[in-house]
């Protein structure tokens, strides 16, 4: 806290709210590594308890809502410390929402796990990795206050926008290439979307610390590295059928 207040119990309501806010946030990067875990070893066990344990997530949530709503009532905020409540309330949203992608990645590795392994799926981990590092940096920035750090959250998630990008074309190919690979590829398709609307949470979060500190929006547009909506891949031309004679016999045909 930059300073106490007289009433001791509003020090201390403060601090429940911001550790509520920090347990959340810790359970949502366990969730989504244990997703991605869960994606790589085509563990279906593993992803139904991932899914299960969203319900945690949910409850703390809950909790943070009744804990602002407390402080609102009854002490009645000010500047900054009206700040700190609005910021937890929105972090935590963000939080449930970074949860919720993750508990969606687990649910589509038990169906993953009923198709053949496809090779791409080799990109999923580097996708989770950045998502999960930009979760990890943007809340460190929340509990020290740092809009620097805030801000280079706010920057990389291009990075992951420029990941998915290139994954989303890289898995149309191989679907072009052979009709089998359509059902699990599709399911990767979800996951790593799922992976890439993590990391616009993470950036929404970097944007409330900004919120937090300078007691004011961030007023810069976001930078976007997906290009998926206009991505394009070309089918193969069809091969020509071969030219029979009168007698049927094969020739090459002009």
């Amino acid at each position: 806290m930059a300073s106490e207040h007289i009433i001791k119990v509003y020090d201390e309501e403060l601090d429940e709210l911001n550790n509520t806010i920090a347990r959340m946030g810790g359970l949502a990067e366990i969730q989504l590594a244990n997703a991605i875990q869960a994606a790589v070893k085509r563990d279906a066990e593993f992803g139904a308890e991932i899914v299960a344990a969203d319900a945690k997530i949910d409850e703390l949530e809950h909790q943070v809502q009744e804990q602002v709503v407390r402080l609102l009532a009854l002490r009645q905020p000010m500047a900054r410390d009206l700040r700190n409540i609005v910021a937890a309330l929105k972090i935590s949203s963000d939080i449930e929402r970074i949860a919720d992608y993750a508990t969606n990645v687990a649910k589509r590795v038990i169906a993953l796990t009923q198709s053949p392994a496809v090779q791409p799926l080799l990109s999923v981990p580097r996708m989770g990795a950045l998502a999960q590092s930009l979760i990890k940096e943007v809340l460190d920035a929340y509990v020290e206050r740092d809009i620097a750090k805030a801000m280079q959250v706010w920057r990389r998630d291009e990075e992951l926008d420029e990941m998915y990008a290139a994954y989303f074309r890289e898995l149309l190919t191989y679907m072009m290439e052979d009709p089998r690979n359509i059902t699990p590829c599709t399911h990767l398709l979800f996951i790593a979307k799922n992976i890439e609307r993590i990391g616009d949470h993470a950036t929404n979060i970097a944007e409330t610390v900004h919120f937090l500190v300078e007691g004011g929006p961030f007023r810069e547009s976001r930078p976007k590295g997906d290009t998926s909506s206009f991505a394009v891949v070309a089918p193969r031309p069809a091969k020509r059928p071969e030219k029979r004679s009168a007698r049927g016999e094969k020739t090459a045909r002009e």
